[in-house]
Parts: structure tokens; sequence; C-alpha cells
């Protein structure tokens, strides 16, 4: 089954692409042979983290962001599109509750374009466990830009930094947020920041703090090329956009194109690209260590030590060193 639906994908049958997508969300055997099959076939899609605070208008600024580049200026041509949405979990049903598949209508019908929303499910970062698989099924699948859509949950954003070649962080006038972005590190991971309801009052105010701290906060060195000479690194980019009337969206596109292009003709795309499989490995490993100890131990011995730490009798570093002795034996 799995490698009919992997030849599937790769054929462009996107109503096997939804089963899979599915079977890897859900961690079936079936998908995880599939995965395992696609990844040679990836590594060509442009992966674009877009972050920020809830309110700044993300999802409004995907869904354009999306359009523009399934209707380009005369003479380009329309890109393949997916996008993966990762929303808040439901504390009951565990899965997503914003729904992106719904607010982002427009695209409705356009068999060049691929929404998944996906629940967060509480990982870090406004990432899903499974967001990294979601991305490897769509680039094996041949979109050649892929949207990552983050939940905006505070200072472990940065984790999409990991994740994707392009980050966007989205700010929005009045929300009183400027400095908590730099506390979080928001600015620091950004490529584009894209001062979103710039029609707002405030929005002048609002870009001179984020170009004021992007000064302070974003230094970033040049670094040496192959050959032993310096190469003048990316500067992030401040741009104003009213998503919801489309004003500003065709320069955030063509900033994104910029950045692409910065990345590979600096070598910045290969190093990223390692960053990111580095990061998946690690984070399967942990996983995977975690899956081990816990059936190497019984449950009610993890249990009695937890309660020993919680009485005091034993500090992390006593307990940590009980179970892999545990594990050892």
């Amino acid at each position: 089954m799995s490698f009919s639906l992997a030849e599937s994908v790769l054929q462009g049958n996107r109503l096997a692409l939804a089963r899979l997508l599915t079977h890897v969300e859900n961690g079936t055997p079936e998908g995880l042979e599939a995965l395992n099959q696609l990844f040679p076939f990836t590594g060509k899609a442009h992966l674009i983290g877009v972050t920020g605070a809830p309110g700044t208008g993300k999802s409004s600024l995907v869904n354009q962001l999306v359009y523009a580049l399934r209707h380009p200026e005369e003479g380009q041509k329309p890109s393949q599109v997916a996008v993966v949405a990762v929303d808040p979990s439901s504390p009951f049903s565990g899965g997503a509750i914003l729904g992106d598949r719904v607010r982002m209508r427009d695209l409705a019908g356009d068999a060049g374009v691929f929404i998944r929303s996906t629940a967060s499910r509480g990982a870090l970062g406004g990432l899903a466990a499974s967001t990294a698989n979601l991305v490897q099924v769509f680039d094996a699948a041949g979109f050649e830009m892929i949207f990552i859509e983050t939940v905006g949950a505070g200072q472990a954003e940065v984790e999409i930094a990991r994740l994707a070649h392009t980050v966007i962080v989205v700010e929005a006038p009045g929300l009183g947020d400027e400095i908590q972005a730099i506390k979080a590190g928001i600015l620091e991971i950004a490529d584009i920041i894209v001062l979103n309801k710039a029609d707002r009052p405030l929005a002048d105010n609002a870009e001179r703090a984020l170009r004021m701290m992007l000064e302070m906060a974003v230094n970033r060195e040049k670094s040496p090329s192959e050959d032993g000479k310096l190469i003048q690194g990316w500067t992030p980019l401040l741009l104003r956009t009213i998503a919801t009337e489309g004003k500003g969206v065709r320069e955030v596109c063509q900033a994104i194109q910029e950045h692409r292009c910065y990345l590979q003709s600096s070598g910045e795309w290969e190093r990223r690209e390692q960053v990111r499989l580095q990061a998946e490995l690690e984070n399967r490993l942990q996983a995977a260590l975690m899956k081990r100890l816990k059936e190497a131990i019984p449950a009610e011995t993890y249990r009695n030590i937890l309660n020993e730490m919680v009485l005091r009798r034993l500090s992390p570093y006593q307990a940590l060193e009980i179970l892999l002795d545990g594990v050892k034996q």
C-alpha cells in the first residue's frame, strides 16, 4: 500500500497526497514507510516560515502571498505552493481549532495550491511534531514553495528558524509587543519583517521602533566563502503591508525571491539545509531514546523515582543516573 501511495504522490495524484498526509500526521507504519521512499526526492522546495504574535494577520498575509504567487505578473510562471498551517490544539479533542483551510477560501479550487491545517498538540515553538514530515511530503510532491505558518506562541517561536530557509516575522502596530519581540529573539531570526495592518494608527511609530531594534539586534557578521573572501550577510528587510487589501504583497513576494537568490549564491542554502536536517535527526533521536527508556523501565519504577524527587530525596541528576543504569541492565 505504502509503495503505491508514494508512487501516486510522485505522479501528482492529489487524492493520494491527502491520504498520505493523514497517514504521516497519525504516524502510521504506512506513512513512515512512504516517507522513507519519498526522501530521495526532497530538497528542492523553498521553505518559508511565517511567524509572529496572534492578531498580526499571519493567515491573511499567507493567503495573499499564495494568491500572488499563483497569479504572477505577466511573463512570470505561477509557482506550485503548499501551506502547512499549524493551529493551536483544542484542549479537549487535540484537533486544530482555527482551521486555515476555511479562512483561505480565496484559494479553493486551485490545483496548484494545497493547504493543510495541523494541530500543534502542545509542541514547542508552535510547530507540530509532524510538521517536518508534512513538509517533506509536499517537497517530494513537487511543490516549489512551502509556507509554514506557526501558532505564534511566544519565545519558542524561534524554532521555526531551524525548519525554514526563509523566516518572515509579522508584526502589527498597536499590539504593544514591539519590545516583547526583541526579548523573545524574534527579530534576530527574521529574514523579512512585515509590518502588517499598516493603515492603522501608530504604524509609523511601530516602523521606527522596529528599525531601531533591527539596528541594535541584527548585527550579522560577514562570513568567509570557500575561496576565503568575505561575503556580505543578509540584511533583514522591513516591509509594510495591508494584507486584507493586498497592498504591499507583491513587494513581499519579491523580497522572498531576493532572499532565495542570496541563499543560493552565498552557500547559505546548503548550510541552512544541514542545520534543518540535523535538528530533525536530533529531535527524532531524542524521541526514540525517550521511547526506549520508557519501554525499558517499569512505569511504577519511574513514578517512584519521580516521587523521590518531589520529596527532595533525589536530585534530578541522581534520578537520571538511576534511570540510565536501569536501561543499561
